[in-house]
């Protein structure tokens, strides 16, 4: 009997619960959040949520979904003005809300809402919210900016700031009160989105990981053209996927052990000074040798885009990210002439927002014209490169850069330089009382290559080890006043995500991490960090 009561009130709990999440769920809706139109609330059972695979990498997660709690799922869409469509989520933990708002950014040119991101955050306490930026779509299509300019202010700046302004409605609506912390986290697309938000809207979070940012939008995108344009416009310039493996190999040989290490991870790129003519086929041609157009255009890769001065417009990619899954096979040379994930967001850029012409061409591409044709139509709506963050920093706003060496899509050079410009706008001191770069040797875009890629950051979000997560150094510093320093990141093989393979230390930039010369260069103990 004392067991059938008991159980009764275990279920007339459980009940109240649902019930208080239900209520709270319509609450949402009746707050009547301005400029937006809320479609959905609704209270989602714990394990019950059924969502797509993977964004990019099709896996599945079903387990990931099923382990979530219950939830209020609101769905809304946000419409400053006539022709915007910001679709958006808010996910609201039903209990054990951590008092937290995390914010999520996107890649390629957006067009969808990451629900794994969402789960991620959602299960450890924190209510969450990500925006497809105002159009659905695949990230590499770009026809939904023909016609369509609100749209491009949309993706460019608009549709983060909305999403941020109706999710923090959102809580206040559920919880009765506002979140006390706010983050946000991008990656790529995301990093430019996180550096608007921190150029634009300053007092939208208090703190912002920014990684591999696509902030010098104009420029990289006319690098992607012009890349294009010198591995195909003359058929022979085209480097195949078979020629890749020779030329990292190369790159090894030559540079490899400068950092102390032969390990297939060039600790600082920068340092290498590779030939690519030492390449050259002496008689006839295969795979492990480089005609002489292909050395050409490998050499119009690493140089970076120039003008016709000789100006470079934008930095060339470093030696060392050319091999791998995530390497120069997939976004710079591709599989094939003009089919590298660089050549679609060149060609896509260029058709769709620029010039709005479906069948533009990108053989007729000319550096000058068509960069200043980008720059007078977008870079204001798309460039995130003000180096003047001092509002965000008096607000006491905290921003954590870091990028890949490896990267291929990207070129780390960039974010440096954004990184000094800040140093030269606001100077050293005050630069370090808020923002810190990281650089992780053998990363490639966002993650993968051969270096420790797992360190608590974007597609990776770990909240309870500031020693080995970015993210939760970022809000130990910003809740606690603990700046960071170094952060250990680690290497997992695919069928072992607990003992890690490598781990190395990630420095604050300037530093880099040099090995002490004896002791196991996988283990992150046996380095330093050193200017």
């Amino acid at each position: 009997m004392k067991r059938a009561k008991l159980l009764f009130l275990s279920s007339l709990l459980v009940s109240s619960v649902i019930a208080f999440g239900d209520d709270s769920c319509e609450r949402v809706t009746a707050a009547k959040i301005s400029g937006a139109t809320i479609t959905l609330a609704q209270t989602v059972a714990a394990g019950a949520f059924a969502g797509p695979a993977a964004p990019f990498s099709g896996v599945d997660v079903s387990a990931l979904y099923k382990s979530l709690p219950a939830f209020c799922r609101v769905v809304a869409e946000a419409k400053p003005t006539a022709d915007s469509d910001i679709k958006l989520e808010v996910w609201l933990p039903v209990s054990g809300w951590n008092g937290k708002l995390q914010g999520i950014g996107n890649g390629g040119f957006a067009g969808l809402i990451d629900y794994v991101q969402l789960s991620t955050s959602m299960s450890k306490g924190y209510a969450v919210t990500a925006t497809d930026t105002g159009h659905t779509g695949s990230p590499v299509d770009a026809g939904w900016a023909i016609g369509h300019p609100d749209k491009v202010v949309d993706f460019g700046y608009r549709g983060i700031h909305e999403m941020t302004r109706v999710a923090k409605e959102a809580v206040h609506a559920f919880y009765g009160k506002n979140p006390q912390r706010s983050y946000f986290a991008g990656c790529s697309d995301g990093g430019r989105e996180a550096l608007m938000e921190a150029q634009r809207y300053p007092t939208d979070y208090d703190g912002i990981l920014a990684g591999a940012p696509a902030n010098n939008w104009t420029p990289l995108l006319t690098t992607a053209a012009y890349d294009t344009q010198a591995l195909t416009v003359d058929p022979a310039s085209f480097i195949p996927p078979a020629k890749i493996p020779t030329i990292a190999a190369a790159v090894n040989a030559a540079c490899d052990e400068l950092d102390g290490v032969r390990d297939g991870i060039l600790n600082d790129p920068r340092l290498c000074h590779f030939d690519p003519t030492t390449l050259q086929c002496k008689a006839e041609d295969s795979d492990k040798c480089l005609t002489a157009a292909q050395i050409t255009a490998l050499k119009k890769l690493y140089e970076g885009t120039l003008d016709a001065k000789g100006r470079v417009v934008y930095p060339g990619y470093l030696p060392g990210a050319e091999e791998g899954e995530g390497g120069w096979g997939l976004w710079i040379t591709g599989p094939a002439p003009a089919k590298s994930l660089m050549a679609f967001f060149g060609n896509g850029f260029f058709s769709g927002f620029v010039y709005e012409k479906s069948d533009w061409d990108y053989k007729t591409f000319h550096v000058e014209a068509d960069l200043k044709a980008a720059n007078e139509k977008t870079a204001q709506a798309l460039n995130a490169t003000d180096p003047d963050l001092k509002s965000f920093k008096a607000r006491g706003g905290k921003l954590i850069l870091y990028h890949g060496w490896n990267d291929p899509a990207i070129t780390a050079l960039n974010t440096i330089n954004y990184y000094d410009s800040v140093i030269k706008k606001m100077g050293n001191k005050d630069v370090d009382s808020f923002m810190r770069l990281y650089m992780a040797p053998g990363m490639q875009h966002c993650g993968g290559g051969p270096g420790p890629d797992s360190f608590g950051a974007v597609g990776d979000l770990k909240f309870d080890d500031p020693q080995r997560s970015m993210d939760a150094s970022l809000e130990q510093w910003v809740e606690k006043g603990t700046a960071p320093l170094t952060i250990i990141a680690s290497k997992y093989a695919a069928d072992d995500k607990v003992h890690p393979k490598m781990t190395r230390p990630l420095c604050t930039y300037p530093q880099a991490a040099k090995y002490k010369g004896s002791g196991d260069s996988n283990d992150a103990a046996n380095f330093v960090c050193q200017k």
